[in-house]
This record gives C-alpha cells, sequence and structure tokens, in this order.
C-alpha cells in the first residue's frame, strides 16, 4: 500500500466512526477494510444496554466484506474518538486473522493520525485455518 492508500483507508474509518452508535462508553470507532481488487468496506461499533451483544466497527467491516462474498481483505484501518491510536481489541484481532494474518493494520486516533502495524505482530502466534491440521 502506498501513502495516499493508506490516508484514505484512514478517511473512510474516520467517515463510518461519524456513524458510531455509544451510548454507554461514548467511544465511537470507525473501520474500513481493503479487499485485494481495492473494495472498501466500512463499520462502526455499536453498544448495547446488554454489553457482550455490542459489536467492534472492524469486526463490522470484515462482516460486511464476507458477506458480499469476499474473503480477499489485505488491510483494516482503525480509528477511535481520543487522542491515543485505537488498536484491535484481542477479539477482533482474532477475527481478522481469520482471512489474512499478515493484512497491513493501520491503527489511527480521532486526527487520523496513525501507526501501521502487521495483524501477525499484534497477534503473535495466532490461531487461523491452518491450525486446525
Amino acid at each position: 500500500m502506498n501513502d495516499k492508500e493508506k490516508s484514505d483507508l484512514i478517511k473512510r474509518a474516520i467517515e463510518a466512526r461519524a456513524f458510531a452508535y455509544a451510548p454507554y462508553s461514548g467511544f465511537s470507532v470507525g473501520a474500513a477494510v481493503l479487499c485485494a481488487d481495492g473494495s472498501v468496506f466500512t463499520g462502526c461499533n455499536v453498544e448495547n444496554a446488554s454489553y457482550p451483544c455490542g459489536i467492534c466497527a472492524e469486526r463490522t467491516a470484515a462482516a460486511k466484506a464476507v458477506g458480499e462474498g469476499r474473503r480477499d481483505i489485505i488491510a483494516a484501518a482503525i480509528v477511535g474518538s481520543s487522542a491515543e491510536k485505537c488498536t484491535p481489541c484481542g477479539v477482533c484481532r482474532q477475527f481478522l486473522f481469520e482471512f489474512a494474518p499478515d493484512m497491513i493494520v493501520l491503527c489511527g486516533d480521532k486526527d487520523g493520525n496513525y501507526a501501521e502495524y502487521k495483524l501477525s505482530g499484534l497477534l503473535p502466534e495466532g490461531f487461523g485455518p491452518g491450525s486446525l491440521g
């Protein structure tokens, strides 16, 4: 990915963050996943009064891609609503690992400043399809 593609993916995540439903935590998150053909799917976090029923932005975006028949996710961008860069939670790391252990993960703050990681670095020794024998 070049710098423009990374910036565009962060921008799409910021746009998705505007739709977050976070009345309990007040922490809005947006995500965008990039597929091999250049298509982008976005998502936001959706909280629920029964807290475990909520869903994170990155799982929403990835599930939308899968729901449209895509399995070739090559990158993800996640932005939160604070000055800290927003990294994916453990559940989201595992969820994304299913599709591309070496995908690029861009973790951004509320202003779009970001750090770049490889998913396998965020989830070393991850459990994936190959782990099933």
